[in-house]
């Protein structure tokens, strides 16, 4: 990627598709329904919208300015900074990238029922369908050395169909297959959602978004919740953002494009959200269990609900249940070229790889990883790498980012460098956000997502979160001390 890595988007409309399609993914399809279900339903919004702006806007314009300021990797980046941070890069990519192997797990049993969706194999009972027929769960974690072949082979698939992505170039490669894949996914959801709105019981799930419970405001649990949301949706921390930037063409209206991607994520997650309710309206309605008892999160939405909801909906079944299960498919997949990419550009820009070689690389040890999940233990040990490094270890990241680039960097330099071009503009307000209010909002998520992690814990995920805590430390300093094949390298930029 060294000599590749000049290369530019080829448009400001094919960055912009790149970036929706990165946030775009599983968090806005089955979570968001269910947080903002679970957190004052209508009234979730408002402090989801200040989150929107506090947090989400705020951080996105950090890596947008960092990214297109500095156009190279986020290694070499921090390692401008300060010649002691590079270890920190480091860490962030490692969590990215082991965040990515378990979502190429999830995203292959999403394959699997975009194949299974078109005879509804899934049979009367999903639930115990999908957790002994297509996981074949174990409850002991010697379930790790059975094998599901059916896993192993989706998920294989996944990552081979990231590699033929990533190892092409920069918009024959992730800017083609957005423009692709992000208006079909687009169309789907709208296909959806306008079914929706004409089952019976629709307006019964619908207008659960429209039905606030104020007294859910003074909670601060739900703040939480809101900041917690758009850390997830916006994939805020990892390096997508600021990598994609750094590709950007002189002369780009950064802030103009970050409020783009955002309203256009949030608008995604919000609609989407009434298609979703909708189905489980018509659920509720037509079956007699409680509304509260399908809205659900993760997994369990996708995979056992939705497919009792195929199962009683009739010949239109067959239609909207593979348009459902493609929706997921499509955003798992703009979402992990995305992931992907940061590691990419960041192995190729120290070791002087080529685009082809460092993809081929990281994909190769992604599969050998993600075979872990492909087991009879992969879910539950899924289940403790989510957790762990979703509630911790990205908190923390998102954390020392704001610190590095909020107090050690020269912040009134990346405030110029989003309003050279820009027709909004930031100031003052935003430099306040960025260097008080939101450091005190993720350290509060950060305590709140330990206190959670541990709490519900049991032996076997506190021993898989010690391993996860050592690799997490070890990794990015071996990363740091390896000697850099690229001469480059350790010049700074000025």
């Amino acid at each position: 990627m060294t000599g590749e890595k000049k290369s530019e988007w080829n448009s400001n409309l094919t960055f912009i598709l790149a970036m929706i399609g990165s946030a775009v993914g599983l968090g806005n399809i089955w979570r968001f329904p269910n947080v903002l279900y679970s957190n004052g339903g209508g009234s979730f919004m408002i402090p989801y919208i200040v989150s929107l702006f506090l947090l989400g806007i705020s951080f996105v314009l950090v890596e947008y300015a960092v990214g297109y300021k500095f156009k190279t990797s986020l290694s070499k980046i921090l390692y401008t900074v300060h010649n002691k941070l590079e270890p920190v890069a480091w860490f962030v990519l490692l969590i990215v990238f082991l965040i990515t192997t378990y979502y190429v797990c999830v995203v292959g049993w999403d394959l699997i029922y975009v194949i299974l969706s078109f005879t509804k194999a899934w049979g009367s009972n999903p639930d115990i369908f999908f957790s002994q027929s297509v996981l074949q769960s174990s409850d002991s974690i010697n379930g790790i050395f059975t094998i599901v072949p059916a896993v192993l082979a989706s998920v294989a698939a996944i990552w081979f169909a990231s590699w033929m992505i990533l190892r092409t170039n920069l918009n024959d490669g992730i800017g083609k297959v957005s423009k692709i894949l992000l208006p079909l996914l687009c169309i789907i959801v709208v296909v959806i959602v306008a079914y929706s709105l004409t089952l019976p019981g629709a307006a019964s799930g619908y207008t659960q978004i429209f039905s606030p419970d104020w007294s859910a405001l003074a909670n601060p649990n739900v703040w939480l919740a809101a900041f917690g949301q758009i850390v997830f949706s916006l994939s805020l921390g990892m390096a997508i953002a600021l990598t994609y930037a750094s590709y950007l063409p002189e002369g780009s209206k950064l802030v103009d494009n970050a409020l783009i991607v955002a309203f256009s994520n949030s608008g995604f997650e919000v609609f989407n959200s009434i298609g979703i309710f909708s189905i489980l309206g018509f659920m509720a309605l037509t079956s007699g269990i409680p509304f509260n008892d399908l809205v659900t999160e993760g997994t369990g939405l996708a995979f056992v609900v939705f497919p009792q909801v195929f199962n009683i909906m009739g010949p239109a079944a067959s239609v909207i249940g593979p348009l459902f299960f493609l929706c997921i498919l499509f955003a798992g997949i703009t979402s992990i070229m995305a992931l992907l990419e940061g590691v990419c550009y960041s192995i190729s820009e120290k070791f002087n790889f080529s685009r082809k070689k460092s993809a081929t690389v990281v994909c190769i040890v992604g599969v050998v990883i993600s075979s872990i999940f492909a087991t009879g233990a992969g879910s539950m040990i899924l289940g403790v790498f989510d957790a762990f490094l979703n509630n911790f270890a990205l908190l923390f990241a998102v954390l020392l980012e704001c610190i590095i680039f909020g107090w050690v960097y020269d912040f009134d330099e990346l405030i110029a460098t989003l309003n050279e071009n820009s027709r909004i503009t930031v100031g003052k307000t935003w430099k306040a956000v960025i260097k008080c209010i939101l450091p005190i909002c993720i350290l509060g998520l950060w305590i709140q997502g330990i206190y959670s992690t541990l709490s519900t814990g049991d032996s076997i995920s506190i021993t898989i979160m010690a391993i996860l805590t050592v690799v997490l430390i070890i990794v990015p300093f071996i990363f740091t001390k390896l000697p850099a094949r690229n001469d480059d390298f350790y010049n700074k930029i000025q």
